[in-house]
């Protein structure tokens, strides 16, 4: 099988976990020999690690007059490259305006370089909505000049994409939901967002959710037949200790750290909160916040506010090998989500022996056991977890041994067999029909 995948970043270029996990899986894919990936970014870089996939930039490939159906369209709309700055967008509103009004034997005009390539960031930034649709518009053409059996894109950011690519094949859609916006918002979801996402899901032949958790709303809040959801769970690397793990801790206090996304869906508020009751009760204890997000400034204060920055670090965003430097330093991991759909940082935490606690709103705590489980909101209970594991070494000591068991347990090369089980049931509808009549 030869899979076209689409996704956001890959690595070293990640911003979170969606670039770690299709890293992982392709990894996992590729311990098969019948199943070969073709990935797709938006910008590429040239340094990314390509030893098991062939990789390519949508913003590498020239488009002369291409079609494409963007959502909400009733006809196809022509597109013709220009020279680049020629008719710029002003905001993604506008490109939003522009591309989901309902016309008809119009023709649009996007920007490329001199060579006819759309230029793209690759980023999360203002004009999002515009390089999703730029992207979706590349896709289109990949897939015309390609040959493969099987689409896969990751996460809402590559869904047009992914279904531009089976309208111009035929060939079957997977699409993995790694969030919704219902967890990056906390239920305050963007229209245009929950457009896109469900659009997606309903064009797919197969849906992959990051869990159970995930796969409950994507039925729920969308109204997707639950018999094309399937939960594949995340994993993680083997990590080489000797190599990764090499810093010694040149402070004789205990750290607790938070590493991720300072923002709402990480629930960074209530670890502030846990640390200022974990601090009245010992001295000997330093709290690191290790990301940045659109939150890093207001705990910044929060912080400051509880007397407490004199025990407070924040390092800003860890690449590569200083996420594992960064747990052995520590002595507790803390993930106080308030909606995530997986995580795969207590995973990392446990290979680098460290205790987690983590909340009972995650889907990675559906198959942890040896981890403490807490609601994010219960700021005591978690401040006693916290106290409990850095007081008594033998309930640290306890939780490291059967960890380090549990998470080399869980590797990708086992969550890319169920994926390509997946595939399989995409490509022959009628296992999927046979399976669910001997259930």
């Amino acid at each position: 099988m030869r899979i076209l995948m689409f996704g956001w970043e890959f690595p070293p270029h990640i911003s979170g976990g969606l670039g770690t996990a299709c890293y992982g899986l392709t990894k996992g894919l590729s311990t098969f020999n019948d199943v070969d990936v073709l990935f797709v970014v938006p910008k590429a870089y040239g340094d990314e690690d390509q030893s098991t996939i062939q990789l390519i930039g949508a913003g590498d490939i020239p488009v002369t007059k291409k079609k494409i159906q963007f959502h909400n369209t009733q006809q196809k709309i022509d597109y013709y490259e220009v020279d680049s700055k020629i008719i710029p967008y002003t905001d993604p509103d506008e490109f939003w305006k522009l591309t989901s009004a309902r016309k008809s034997g119009k023709t649009k005009f996007i920007e490329t370089d001199d060579q006819g390539r759309i230029i793209f960031t690759g980023k999360y930034g203002e004009n999002l909505i515009a390089e999703i649709y730029n992207y979706a518009l590349v896709a289109e053409s990949i897939a015309s000049d390609n040959d493969f059996d099987l689409i896969h894109a990751h996460d809402w950011l590559a869904y047009p994409a992914g279904i531009a690519a089976k309208k111009a094949s035929g060939k079957p859609l997977v699409i993995h939901v790694h969030a919704t916006d219902f967890d990056r918002s906390g239920g305050s979801v963007n229209p245009k967002v929950y457009a896109i996402e469900r659009e997606g899901m309903e064009a797919a032949d197969k849906i992959i959710t990051v869990s159970n958790l995930t796969r409950n709303i994507v039925i729920e809040k969308y109204g997707i037949s639950p018999d094309k959801v399937v939960t594949v769970y995340n994993a993680v690397e083997p990590v080489e200790y000797a190599e990764k793990l090499t810093l010694k801790k040149g402070i004789n206090e205990k750290i607790v750290t938070f590493l991720g996304r300072i923002t709402m869906q990480k629930g960074p508020e209530y670890f502030i909160e846990a640390a200022h009751q974990v601090l009245m009760r010992t001295k000997n204890v330093r709290f690191v916040m290790a990301g940045s997000g659109d939150m890093m400034n207001a705990m910044i204060r929060r912080a400051a506010q509880l007397g407490i920055a004199d025990h407070f670090h924040f390092t800003g965003f860890l690449h590569g090998n200083d996420v594992f430097q960064m747990f052995k330093l520590s002595d507790v991991y803390v993930m106080p989500s308030i909606s995530e759909p997986f995580g795969i940082s207590p995973l990392e935490a446990m290979q680098s022996n460290v205790p987690v606690i983590i909340s009972k709103q995650s889907g990675v705590s559906e198959i942890l056991k040896h981890a403490i489980k807490i609601d994010f909101w219960d700021v005591n209970a978690m401040a006693d977890a916290i106290h409990a594991i850095i007081k008594y070494p033998a309930l640290s000591k306890t939780f490291i041994k059967n960890a380090r068991g549990e998470v080399d347990n869980l590797q990708w090369k086992n969550s890319a067999e169920h994926v390509r089980d997946i595939y399989l049931e995409a490509l022959n509808p009628t296992l999927t029909n046979i399976k669910n009549n001997n259930e």
